[in-house]
């Protein structure tokens, strides 16, 4: 690492800037690794880009010869800008696992499709069924024909909740077709269990486009990494073997280790005392509200979310994949 703290934009055209809330925390030191308390401006991460951005009612984006030209929330979110992301400032990246650094569908989809059809039989074998119209409803997810699931809801049970809470979704649809309380949840176990055995020996796991450079380019830099995310512990990192990445993460922080998850700051705040960095100088991606909330009630300096322009309000700047931030990162 070298002696520049601040995490800034580089060339691109123009400049968002996000202001960070440290009025009621004034030890805190800002972006630039200055104590706040001896800089007239506000504390701000600065990005520059192409992607769709957004910030705070005080964001501002400088225009032609450095004039800033403040713009509302909304208009911000609507502008695509041209930017450049200072990774060397970074005091570490955290990033989200799931959808993130991997493909959602390939995996959690995989074991959706099982866990649900065997959840299914065994409702038969008593006579009862889930109807077919409502199984999207269950843990927010999208079917083919052949009742394959094709896609999730970013906003959904899969995407963004913790293993106890995806049985307990599918536990209560198994109470409503008419399970007791207690047969549903052991019913779920086994559906999950068995889903898990089936995960372990096919390993569907995939790397998203452009993950591996990225992470390489962070590991040149020396910047620390680590993983958060809505996940197990154990399964995590054991996911992050499969796809033979385990290695860039200095740590790997589960759902398991906090008393809250995703998208209460606990699993960020953990991470960050882990690695001995405060918030104000980590960079959070993450492709779900629960990754930029949780990031965002954690006083991260910059929230990026990977995914489609417009889902992602709270995001200080969302690109669509890896490959586009990889090709914004520059070395200073």
């Amino acid at each position: 690492m070298t002696e520049k703290q601040g995490i800034q934009g580089g060339q691109g055209g123009q400049d968002v800037q996000g202001e960070q809330d440290v009025q009621d925390r004034p030890d805190r030191q800002d972006v630039q690794g200055r104590p706040a308390a001896e800089d007239t401006r506000d504390t701000r991460a600065q990005i520059t880009g192409t992607g769709e951005t957004c910030g705070t009612p005080q964001a501002q984006i400088t225009g032609e010869g450095g004039e800033p030209q403040t713009q509302s929330p909304r208009s911000m979110r609507d502008v695509e800008e041209a930017y450049s992301l200072d990774l060397e400032g970074a005091g570490a990246i955290l990033f989200d696992k799931d959808g993130t650094l991997l493909d959602f569908t390939a995996m959690w989809g995989f074991w959706t499709d099982r866990a649900l059809k065997l959840f299914r039989t065994l409702l038969a074998e008593r006579g009862l069924a889930l109807r077919e119209a409502g199984l999207p409803q269950i843990w927010g997810t999208t079917h083919d024909e052949e009742g394959k699931t094709i896609d999730y809801d970013r906003r959904g049970p899969l995407a963004m909740g913790t293993v106890d809470e995806m049985h307990a979704v599918l536990a209560w649809h198994g109470y409503r077709a008419g399970l007791s309380w207690a047969e549903a949840k052991l019913l779920v176990r086994r559906c999950a269990e068995q889903a898990d055995a089936a995960m372990e020996a096919e390993r569907p796991a995939q790397l998203l486009p452009g993950v591996r450079k990225f992470l390489d380019r962070c590991r040149e830099l020396n910047v620390p990494m680590g993983v958060v995310t809505a996940d197990e512990t154990d399964s995590a990192l054991r996911h992050l073997e499969w796809l033979g990445i385990a290695d860039y993460f200095d740590i790997v922080i589960g759902t398991d280790l906090a008393r809250r998850g995703k998208p209460f700051p606990d699993l960020c705040l953990l991470a960050c005392e882990r690695l001995g960095v405060p918030p104000e100088r980590v960079v959070v991606i993450g492709d779900t509200d629960g990754d930029i909330e949780m990031a965002r009630a954690a006083g991260a300096a910059l929230k990026i979310g990977i995914g489609e322009a417009g889902t992602l309000k709270l995001a200080d700047v969302t690109v669509p994949s890896f490959e586009r931030l990889l090709g914004s990162a520059v070395r200073r």
